[in-house]
């Protein structure tokens, strides 16, 4: 906490619920000198939080973040200087939030060091958010850790997995790596917009199943083709 006070910035990099409850214990110390921000992978109940204990007259700042960028594996030993450079970093900012014009200066100043950093920028409201996340990085989660499990399970033991899985199965079960201790507060707090992907994408596997030899099947490649491209 010392160096919380000592600081003009601090990040919370953390599981949900220990951001949550960092929050709550900075809240009480920090004033309008101070910027709190995080990256944490849901938004809606950290905005909810930021604007209950900050952003008020009297109180420290807080700008609820979320880059687009990770590895699997944490540790000082896997930095990686480059790590933001090209990604998004997403904020789910309170527009009613009533800063001091020393906090809003402070908030300016974050924004443009994530820039400098090589990231760019991208508002978006909390709920939109974690709907969006959900999808495009939730769901690519638990379908690697369903593919890990499943495969650990079925062929783990087998002596020529090494040498007969290749790429595709490296990045495919390249996030089956991940801790529980992050994924578990991510399941938590975003619960149905998780199960409603999960849903779609069951449904998606079993529509394949059932049309392995029929042009169906033609048309999901063709569906994936064009996504692909378009990214």
């Amino acid at each position: 906490m010392q160096a919380a006070l000592q600081s003009q910035v601090v990040l919370l990099a953390l599981p949900i619920y220990a951001t949550l409850d960092f929050m709550e214990k900075l809240a009480p110390l920090l004033g309008p000198g101070h910027l709190v921000t995080d990256v944490g992978s849901t938004k809606a109940q950290i905005t909810a939080a930021g604007t209950r204990l900050y952003n008020a007259p009297g109180r420290a700042a807080f700008l609820p973040g979320h880059p687009m960028a990770g590895k699997e594996r944490g540790g000082a030993s896997l930095g990686d200087a480059t790590l933001f450079r090209g990604a998004v970093w997403l904020f789910t900012d309170d527009p009613q939030a009533q800063r001091s014009p020393q906090s809003v200066e402070l908030v300016q100043d974050w924004r443009a060091w994530v820039v400098a950093m090589g990231s760019k920028t991208l508002d978006l409201d909390p709920a939109r958010h974690d709907e969006l996340v959900a999808w495009v990085s939730h769901l690519p989660q638990f379908l690697a850790t369903a593919l890990s499990a499943l495969l650990e399970e079925e062929v783990g033991d087998a002596p020529e997995l090494k040498d007969v899985g290749g790429r595709a199965l490296r990045e495919m079960t390249r996030l089956g790596a991940s801790p529980f201790s992050m994924w578990r507060d991510i399941a938590y707090t975003n619960t149905e917009a998780v199960q409603a992907a999960l849903f779609a994408l069951e449904q998606r596997l079993a529509h394949l199943r059932e049309n392995l030899r029929t042009p169906a099947l033609r048309d999901e490649f063709e569906q994936a083709n064009r996504f692909r491209q378009g990214q």
